[in-house]
């Protein structure tokens, strides 16, 4: 029987995402591959952290309970648990739509194939970060207009470089894209004033909605 390491679960708004603002269930699992110099669920990745041990079905029983339709499996790195395909294939079964919050180092080949396949909103990590050498870039083959790739942009050079992969991928014709503030790094009218400068048509800013409704540091929403 599969089973998953779960930091925690919640029902709150989806804060970032094609889909911010509705109601969405929240799997949040443990661990992660990479180290972010911003990362705000560093709390998630610490071998000390306090995890529940669940089955795919406690865990669809869990989302079934809720009566929320969307899924957002989140970490660390959701992709990281191992059987986590048993547990979308489970989900979209049932009806719900699943969609994967992932760090972009992890291929997305085996998951984009799956009958149910799940949307992705995935990361790429730029300088800022300290962990773009780990991205994974045969993953844009495999993102669809129902998917997107979010830069979390600390200042102007990532923002560059946002670009530049953009251009490369030639990512708006492919998926959503998202630019994120670092909270508190980075103003969002510098980001603002630079798409405009750039003329970045396609390409959204994006503020986390759960960090200016409660405490940036609250867990559980």
């Amino acid at each position: 029987m599969c089973k998953f390491s779960v930091a925690e679960k919640f029902v709150s708004i989806n804060g970032e995402g094609t889909k911010a603002g509705e109601l969405a269930v929240f799997l949040r699992f443990s661990k992660c591959n990479l180290h972010c110099s911003f990362c705000d669920t560093q709390w998630v990745n610490s071998d000390n952290t306090p995890v529940k041990e669940m089955t795919t079905e406690q865990l669809t029983d869990y989302v079934k309970s809720t009566g929320v339709n969307n899924v957002t499996l989140t970490g660390g790195e959701p992709l990281l648990q191992e059987n986590i395909t048993e547990l979308i294939f489970e989900l979209g079964k049932m009806g719900f739509e699943v969609e994967i919050e992932t760090n972009g180092s992890v291929p997305l080949s085996d998951l984009a194939s799956l009958t149910f396949r799940p949307n992705f909103t995935m990361d790429y990590k730029l300088p800022g970060s300290g962990m773009e050498k780990f991205m994974c870039h045969q993953n844009f083959s495999y993102l669809t207009s129902n998917d997107t790739v979010k830069f979390v942009v600390s200042d102007l050079n990532d923002l560059n470089r946002a670009v530049e992969i953009i251009n490369r991928f030639n990512l708006t014709s492919a998926c959503h894209v998202y630019f994120s503030p670092v909270f508190g790094n980075i103003q969002p009218e510098v980001i603002v004033s630079f798409m405009k400068e750039h003329r970045l048509n396609k390409v959204r800013l994006q503020l986390q909605l759960h960090k200016y409704i409660w405490n940036p540091n609250k867990r559980g929403v």
